[in-house]
């Protein structure tokens, strides 16, 4: 709000100076004939003043977009850094076959995290996640169909973190969001099968 105040004023002070610049003008051209030059300085001026008011208007714009584009890189990066933990600690407890109470703790802090940073369709998917992941941490040991379930949800986990993170890349390319959500089961399928 305050850039959209600032860019009005800028816009206002510039239609100012050039209206009034082009009232001073008719005044000096009639009042001024004597001494021809005063003329061609009073252009300078107003061409100067305008100049910089509209310099100072588009750097106001473009500081605005930077500034966006940097929290919005910070925002991308916290993102990845929270998915990649979570995928890490998911890793973990298959490879280790066992879920204690710490690991609990841990995944439920990760849920927290989860929830500041991803997407509606994200945290919907993990939501189902959580179920399957919750069955089959019941008894606190992983088995491998305990193991290949875990998998198997959370590829479909994974396709919702990578619509999230570069879905927008996604749907400019080659391949569909279909196909890409096929593939990406279709090797969780066959890490799990080899």
């Amino acid at each position: 709000m305050k850039t959209v105040r600032e860019n009005l004023l800028y816009l206002g002070l510039t239609a100012i100076v050039v209206v009034g610049g082009y009232a001073f003008l008719r005044y000096a051209y009639r009042v001024m004939d004597r001494a021809p030059f005063t003329q061609e300085i009073v252009l300078i001026i107003l061409g100067t003043v305008a100049t910089v008011l509209i310099t100072a208007m588009l750097l106001n714009k473009q500081t605005e977009v930077e500034l966006k584009k940097e929290q919005s890189i910070k925002f991308i990066e916290l993102k990845s850094e929270i998915y990649m933990d979570f995928i890490n600690h998911i890793e973990q407890l298959v490879l280790e076959k066992t879920v204690t109470e710490q690991d609990q703790v841990r995944l439920q802090f990760l849920t927290h995290k989860l929830a500041m940073v991803a997407s509606p369709a994200v945290l919907v998917q993990y939501q189902e996640f959580l179920k399957v992941f919750n069955r089959s941490a019941r008894d606190e040991a992983l088995d491998k169909s305990e193991g290949d379930a875990i998998s198997v949800s959370l590829a479909k986990l994974t396709v919702k973190i990578r619509q999230d993170l570069v879905g927008e890349l996604d749907q400019g390319g080659a391949y569909d969001m279909a196909a890409i959500d096929r593939q990406v089961m279709n090797n969780a399928r066959e890490s799990s099968n080899g």
